[in-house]
């Protein structure tokens, strides 16, 4: 997502990882509340994308014990340009993984709980079944526990996929488009733009009850009336909430920050997309998919409630 006055493009940098500014640096993650989480994880053989995407937030959010889960192995079989995930083939699926995820959301107590996984292309539902399998296996533990997930995009899979997961019904159905179309060729190759809109619009399709969610990166490269136009395809999608954040390059190989995206430029880009009409908005350097995913969900069913209290007077 590019900003709307672009600063600090990397031909101003010297060669290598770019410094970043000031907005976007974060404590080290410590302390024994964060080392409790990260014990759990690897007791219950459980891999987070909190890790595995190196996301900036993991001392915050594991030190208050909240911790995104990734199944279906810690394998991509794609390479996104984007992505710190490592690419190969993918090992045997877990049959142990759904349970033991209830097992971690029961022993964290989590009110509100992230499931995500990588792309497995390998598999013939694309691992829609452990997805349906971890929210059965959630729902039989902790009950009271909602239930988000971050989907792949099911390539050529698709409407098998979605039809079977929506009728486990989780609480928050979210497939993040990435970034605006022009893009797509170089930082995600294996997926393509309109597919994943018409998944989140065929998940309101199947069950209008159900949150859709989505979200784009800032900094790549994007002009910012392609961010506006990838918010109307969204809006038309009917998607309720939208996340934005900087992109942040994982490592050397992956493609460069072109913009590092200020703070007053994110809270434009927010106002924009509220005046739209999206349910919630989450759009800061830091924000990530799952980040105060928890807060947000509330935030979000009580907007519902505020326009359909409007809607019936």
């Amino acid at each position: 997502m590019n900003e709307i006055t672009p600063i600090a493009h990397p031909a101003a940098q010297p060669e290598g990882r770019q410094r970043k500014p000031d907005w976007i640096r974060v404590k080290a993650p410590m302390g024994a509340v964060f080392n409790e989480t990260k014990g759990l994880m690897r007791r219950l053989g459980l891999n987070t994308v909190c890790e595995e995407a190196a996301c900036p937030n993991i001392g915050e959010c594991w030190t208050k014990k909240h911790a995104t889960v990734m199944i279906l192995g810690d394998t991509c079989t794609r390479a996104c340009a984007f992505c710190n995930v490592k690419t190969g083939m993918p090992r045997a699926v877990d049959a142990l993984e759904p349970q033991h995820t209830a097992d971690a959301a029961a022993e964290l107590g989590l009110e509100h709980i992230v499931i995500t996984s990588v792309d497995r292309d390998d598999l013939p539902d694309g691992g829609a079944s452990q997805f349906v399998k971890v929210i059965e296996a959630l729902r039989r533990t902790t009950p009271t526990t909602t239930i988000e997930i971050l989907t792949p995009d099911f390539r050529n899979k698709a409407q098998a996929a979605i039809e079977s997961i929506v009728t486990a019904r989780p609480d928050v159905y979210n497939h993040n488009l990435e970034t605006v179309p022009r893009l797509y060729p170089t930082i995600r190759p294996g997926a393509r733009y309109y597919a994943s809109l018409r998944l989140l619009e065929s998940v309101k399709r199947h069950d209008p009850s159900i949150f859709t969610k989505s979200g784009v990166m800032l900094g790549l490269g994007e002009e910012r009336l392609e961010v506006h136009q990838v918010m109307d395809d969204m809006r038309s999608a009917d998607i309720d909430f939208l996340t934005m954040g900087q992109y942040l390059q994982p490592t050397p190989r992956h493609a460069k920050v072109l913009d590092f995206v200020t703070p007053k430029a994110f809270d434009a880009y927010a106002a924009i997309a509220r005046a739209k009409g999206f349910l919630l908005v989450a759009s800061s350097p830091l924000t990530r998919s799952s980040y105060h995913a928890g807060d947000d969900f509330a935030r979000l069913r009580a907007a519902r409630e505020a326009k359909l209290a409007t809607v019936r007077v």
